[in-house]
């Protein structure tokens, strides 16, 4: 079997309403999907994450020297893109466009072997994984001690028993609304906070102990990703489990976090830290050191799918308890009409908890009409 065609398709959409985390505000949603073609018919779908034009430039590069290989020789393929680039590209852009692709040959291996790529991982720990929240943005307009608590009662109305919490606008702001925020869900629901790295450790730990009380999850990326020592002094002053990794990359990225112990629970992004050949290497090495693997999921359909096959493959966080603590899918609940439109049947939640997909590969297919559409959407922008 033979790669024939290596195809990116750039999708946006506009939104009704614009929305805000701690760096930016978000008024359209974009996916950059990779699809790789083999002379057997075989088509595997992979997501880059990240922005959607710098990727694709990447991965067009990427795919013409693909173009002859065996996709089933996918860590030999891995290892030769990364190191053709190495001098580049060691973590960001290039990992991202190789996370795509990697999919997307994981896709086709096991559609080629009539069995979801979890199997070929080695097997699944589960069938099913408890989803959380990921919502609780700013909007350009209202009170967010309003609006967002009407937006977490929604969740728990929908059968959430978790939900993330976007933090990072000042501490006094962020501890009012996290404060009104358990009031309103009650001591029952898991409760995270994100502040995208809007902090340095001293305001991040200002924050953490003005709302340790409430019973906080993780407190996800306080301080720049690179500050590796913030994390550790921000780990050091609170009892809150730190969080953070969606913007680290490959085993060697996660390897400097890990020796150095600066998080609790590390959270890789499938599209984003180097594809499912990597992130089951990054899960197996957390393992070892007594660190949580929590992924981080922002994206389309496809970035769903993989993720669940991936944490399909996660140990639970204490195989030998009685109850043992697994890990969550994060469930993006903003406006993204790519997400579920791309796919033939879409990925949903049933009272908080969603279902692996069992079908050859990513176990799913793709609705090429809402691809054309968004596609033209992207031509027009």
């Amino acid at each position: 079997m033979r790669i024939t065609e290596v195809n990116t398709h750039l999708l946006v959409a506009k939104l009704k309403a614009p929305f805000a985390y701690s760096r930016a505000w978000y008024d359209t949603r974009t996916s950059m999907l990779v699809e790789i073609v083999t002379d057997e018919g075989h088509i595997g779908w992979g997501e880059c994450y990240g922005p959607a034009k710098m990727t694709q430039a990447i991965v067009d590069e990427l795919g013409t020297l693909l173009i002859g290989s065996d996709p089933l020789n996918s860590d030999f393929l891995w290892h030769d893109l990364y190191s053709r680039f190495r001098d580049h590209g060691q973590k960001g852009l290039l990992i991202q466009a190789l996370s795509g692709v990697d999919i997307a040959l994981w896709d086709i291996r096991g559609k080629h072997f009539s069995a979801p790529a979890y199997q070929l991982l080695g097997g699944a720990w589960r069938s099913e994984v408890d989803a959380y929240a990921t919502g609780l943005y700013r909007r350009d307009s209202g009170n967010p001690l309003v609006y967002l608590a009407e937006e977490a009662a929604e969740y728990v109305e929908q059968g959430f028993r978790a939900m993330k919490l976007k933090v990072g606008f000042g501490v006094k702001e962020d501890v009012a609304v996290t404060r009104t925020l358990r009031e309103t869900i009650g001591p029952d629901i898991a409760l995270m906070i994100d502040a995208n790295h809007a902090y340095d450790a001293v305001a991040a730990i200002q924050l953490g102990r003005q709302v340790e009380e409430l019973d906080i999850g993780w407190f996800e990326e306080p301080v720049p990703p690179e500050d590796l020592a913030g994390y550790c002094a921000v780990k050091a002053a609170i009892s809150i489990p730190l969080a953070g990794g969606e913007c680290e990359f490959t085993r060697m990225g996660f390897r400097d976090v890990l020796t150095r112990r600066s998080m609790d629970i590390i959270q890789p992004d499938i599209c984003a830290a180097g594809g499912l050949s990597e992130c089951k290497k990054i899960a197996d090495m957390a393992m070892a050191f007594g660190v949580r693997t929590n992924p981080h999921v922002w994206g389309s359909g496809i970035g769903i799918a993989a993720s669940l096959q991936w944490i399909a493959t996660v140990p639970t966080h204490t195989p030998l308890s009685l109850a043992p603590a697994q890990p969550l899918l994060e469930f993006d609940q903003t406006e993204h009409p790519i997400r579920q439109a791309i796919l033939q049947q879409p990925i949903v939640q049933n009272k908080g908890v969603v279902s692996i997909p069992t079908g050859p590969g990513l176990g799913i297919e793709i609705n090429r009409d809402a691809l054309q559409f968004f596609r033209a959407a992207a031509r027009h922008l």
